[in-house]
């Protein structure tokens, strides 16, 4: 049985939604038992080069040991499970400085902070913004953008989005 790529010709495979479905309960149970927050999961890669990313996050920052304790958790389960049909190298880091919203929920997590969105279609003739997130309004996004002043649009629309990081706060913070 062979293991298709995440993504293949940009459909998602049954057999791979569920695989990746399961190492995303691993993950958030591992990140649970550790004291750190799941953030996302995601599989790369050819059936012989599969790669798990996991990404934690807590309050003040993820450190090394937080990342090699979610793993070693991680790779119990994967291990005593072996739901996995090939080799996999396994990746648990932080999300980074800019880190990629994925819910409604980080949206209203991370409202006041600076944001790049890219949308699969245009608002006011234009499909990436960058700007601060205002909040959101059931599932609209709202952002402020230079350009446009304030902009909503649905999640749904969101392809890609990601914090960005503001170095005149940065800097105000020294």
């Amino acid at each position: 049985m062979g293991f298709a790529p995440t993504f293949y010709f940009g459909l998602k495979t049954m057999e791979n939604a569920s695989i990746e479905e399961r190492i995303r309960e691993i993950a958030a149970g591992a990140a649970k038992k550790n004291g750190v927050e799941f953030v996302h999961c995601e599989i790369v890669g050819a059936k012989r080069n599969m790669t798990v990313r996991v990404f934690i996050d807590k309050s003040g920052g993820v450190s090394v040991e937080d990342c090699a304790t979610v793993s070693r958790s991680m790779e119990e389960t994967l291990d005593a499970d072996d739901f996995i049909p090939s080799t996999y190298l396994l990746e648990v880091s932080s999300p980074g400085l800019e880190r990629e919203l994925y819910s409604v929920a980080d949206f209203k997590r991370f409202a006041g902070q600076k944001v790049k969105v890219k949308l699969a279609s245009a608002v006011n003739g234009q499909k990436v913004f960058v700007g601060k997130i205002e909040g959101v309004d059931g599932k609209d996004i709202l952002l402020s953008e230079k350009t446009h002043g304030e902009i909503r649009f649905p999640h749904g629309e969101v392809v890609k989005a990601n914090l960005r990081v503001d170095l005149e706060q940065e800097f105000k913070k020294r």
